[in-house]
């Protein structure tokens, strides 16, 4: 015999025990989804973002500098790459002078990013030390954001180009939109006149 309309049968009742394993039904089924998934899958912020891979640090040797070395090859004496200005992409600090085969050649000390169309070389960015100012760099350092140097120079004329009698330490940082120089305190460099 059917029930009429209206009437319930007992074994269609939902009792606790039947929500509970619903319940824990569905949890195991989430739970497993979350652990299964594609190979290719990657966690980003919005959807359809791939992360980009971080370019390489721009390389000198594809810079033109504004270097004058006359008869002479202009040699590129280091290169220490590094995110100067904290935009997430690697510049590069490099160090060159003119070749010579006696004496202290000055140095010059440039700031390079990479080019803006991808194809184009390198471009220099910042002039931190011009080869004008008669210093030699005789140590380069990258780290933090911070550009530290030892530089060499000459107290007089008179002074042989053999042998700086001026040592000072000194450090450039990305401050307020452009590289900002200060003298490191005498106790960490020395200077001799």
């Amino acid at each position: 015999m059917q029930p009429m309309a209206g009437q319930d049968l007992l074994h269609t009742q939902p009792r606790p025990m039947h929500w509970l394993a619903t319940a824990t039904a569905l949890s195991a089924v989430v739970a497993a989804a979350s652990f299964v998934q594609p190979p290719d899958a990657t966690a980003t912020t919005s959807h359809g973002v791939r992360a980009a891979r971080p370019a390489a640090a721009p390389d000198p040797a594809r810079v033109s500098f504004p270097v004058n070395c006359g008869p002479n090859r202009l040699d590129v004496v280091q290169k220490v790459p590094g995110d100067l200005d904290g935009d997430g992409t690697t510049e590069t600090v490099a160090v060159v002078r003119c070749h010579s085969e006696t004496g202290t050649p000055p140095s010059g000390v440039y700031v390079l990013a990479g080019p803006t169309d991808g194809k184009a070389a390198p471009r220099i960015v910042a002039t931190l030390l011009a080869p004008a100012r008669q210093l030699s760099v005789r140590k380069l350092t990258v780290g933090n954001g911070v550009i530290s140097a030892g530089l060499l120079g000459y107290s007089t004329l008179d002074v042989p180009r053999c042998c700086p009698d001026v040592h000072k330490d000194v450090k450039w940082q990305w401050k307020g939109g452009k590289f900002v120089q200060s003298e490191l305190p005498a106790a960490m460099g020395t200077q001799r006149a």
